[in-house]
This record gives structure tokens, sequence and C-alpha cells, in this order.
């Protein structure tokens, strides 16, 4: 891995983008080096949480990097997006396992995607994020335009898009785009709490928790069914055994995680 770095400390993960030359602008070799490293994370049984971050103190990832795609045609564009998507975007929000974006600093167009695609964010009272994509004469290509709306409403994402303005970390708190806003000194340490709380969990239950609630922003699928079958397939698993074993018997659970 040349552009991130990943550090294991069971049962959380911490993923950082580590270009800071670069403000960690995300390129194609960063997204196909992400993508792998969710891949192992997904299979790694020890691992229940996984914290997104970026290296340095000036930027989460200040955007992607458009000296590799300012010559494109429509179709090479086209591509473009959706394999960034497919590879990252979307796996992201689909992963089986909790991904909190830990913003310090800069996240702008392909960054703010980025973090808008984990399943919640904490930020650094110094974060700044926007999607500023139409200053180049393109739009948000990476989910930008479907997940800010569902995030902050469809006024307030129509503001920030068009206007390619940037928002402040208390801005976005009050919009709802991240969850907490602490110092960046406290940042990782806020995100690794909220982790170990989660840890303590059924991770079986939290991936169909996660797959319930994110039912419910996709077209044509029915959220309420899709968390009925989940609702009910916990029923057969390991881990609802302990926990309901456990809380009869009064005791904290030992969740085994099947």
């Amino acid at each position: 891995m040349e552009n991130i770095l990943i550090d294991i400390q069971d049962p959380v993960a911490v993923i950082t983008i580590n270009r800071p030359t670069k403000l960690n602008a995300l390129n194609k070799s960063t997204i196909e080096e992400l993508h792998q490293a969710f891949s192992s994370l997904s299979t790694n049984n020890d691992v229940k949480v996984v914290i997104v971050t970026g290296s340095g103190e000036k930027a989460f990832v200040a955007g992607a990097d458009i000296s590799e795609f300012a010559n494109f045609s429509v179709e090479e564009g086209g591509k473009l997006a959706a394999k960034g998507q497919e590879i990252l975007f979307d796996y992201v929000q689909n992963f089986n396992k909790p991904v909190i974006a830990a913003v310090n600093g800069f996240a702008l167009g392909g960054g703010l995607e980025l973090a808008m695609a984990c399943h919640f964010r904490v930020a650094s009272d110094n974060a700044k994020m926007g999607l500023p994509e139409v200053t180049l004469g393109v739009i948000p290509g990476y989910g930008g335009t479907q997940r800010l709306a569902q995030l902050v409403g469809k006024g307030r994402a129509m503001e920030m898009i068009i206007t390619a303005g940037m928002i402040d970390a208390n801005t976005a708190l009050n919009y709802g785009l991240v969850n907490h806003v602490v110092e960046q000194t406290e940042l990782l340490n806020l995100a690794k709490g909220i982790a170990e709380k989660i840890t303590k969990n059924s991770s079986v239950a939290i991936a169909k928790a996660i797959e319930s609630i994110n039912a419910g922003f996709e077209d044509g699928v029915n959220g309420y069914t899709v968390e009925i079958n989940n609702f009910g397939a916990c029923f057969g698993t390991e881990d609802f055994k302990e926990g309901t074993t456990a809380f009869l018997e009064k005791r904290k659970a030992n969740f085994p995680g099947k």
C-alpha cells in the first residue's frame, strides 16, 4: 500500500489516507488500495469497526486528483464514476461492519463523498466540507448528489452543490451531516470511543441493521420488508441466543459473532 496506512488494534481498524503532499486527494490507485483494504477487513473476524481518516492536520481528503481525468471523454467519465461507486463508495456504504469517518480538515469533492458513504461521521472543529465540482464544469460523480440530499435535505444539498460553497464543522453538525464535533486532537479518541461501544454489541445484528437502514434509501426496495426479514433471521443466530440468555441471567453478553 503506497497511499494508505492500516492500523489494526483489535477489534478496531483505522485506515488513514496518506498523501499529505496532495492533501490526501483520491487518485485511481488510492481508490483501488482502499477497496483492497476494505475487502480484506470484511473477512477479518477480529475487526468489528473501521475508522477512516486522513493524514496530517489539513485534510481528510481534499478531493479527487483532477489531473487524472481532465482529458477524459464522455464515455471515460461515465466509466470513472461507475467503477468508483462500485469498488469504493457503494462498497463502503454496504460494508458489513460499521464504518466511521473521522473528518479532519478539508473534506471536499470525492473526500466528502467518501465520508458520506461511511455509516456516520465525526469531525474536528477545523473541518471544512463541500462539493465544489461545478467550478470545474462537472458534477459530483461518486454519489454526492444523492447522499448529500439524503443526509441534509434537498434544499441544503442543492445550495451546497450549485454554489460550490463550503460549510464549517458546526454548520455540518447543525445540518446533520456529522454526528459530533470535537477539537482535532480529540477526534480519533472520540471515534475510537464510539467504536468501543459498538464492539460490545452483536456484530451479526449490526450487519443486519446496516443492511436494513440502507434499504430504506434504495429505489424499488421496501425497507420495512427488509427489516422484517432481517429481524426474523436474527432469531436463528448464536448471537441472539447469547444476548437473550445473558439478559435473562442478568449478565453481560459475550457475543460469538455468529
